[in-house]
């Protein structure tokens, strides 16, 4: 068994790739001429985002979108910098709200939490030593 992607269900596909890319400084590695589907460049594993109207195809019985959400989802996209300060206010300048200010932590991280436009919980942290 091998992760292979993380997809988020979100009601604008491109939009959520220029934020990611405005926001973060990831590219767009691939979008479908539907823009019902793409993919961040993240590395080996993909970051993708997928049209709420695939979900609701995918899944007769309905889904809980994050945008729709008043608070933030139980799981969070993790991405990593030597800078938390820097991402978290290039993130709020981008259109994100802030969930949680850069704070240092009792095991040495540092680590801040935004939610995206979309809803999408984003949690910046320094490297693990």
């Amino acid at each position: 068994m091998k992760f292979g992607y993380l997809i988020i269900y979100v009601p604008d596909v491109p939009a959520s790739l220029q934020f990611f890319s405005s926001a973060f400084g990831l590219t767009t590695r691939f979008l479908h001429e539907s823009g019902t589907y793409g993919e961040l460049e993240t590395g080996e594993t993909a970051l993708a985002f997928a049209a709420d109207e695939l979900a609701a195809m995918n899944f007769s019985s309905g889904h809980v979108s994050a945008h729709s959400s008043a608070k933030p989802l139980g799981i969070e996209v993790g991405l990593v910098t030597d800078d938390v300060p820097s991402a978290h206010a290039k993130a709020l300048n981008a259109g994100a709200t802030e969930i949680t200010a850069p704070a240092l932590k009792p095991w040495g991280q540092t680590v801040s939490y935004v939610r995206c436009p979309d809803g999408t919980l984003v949690e910046l942290c320094t490297p693990i030593k």
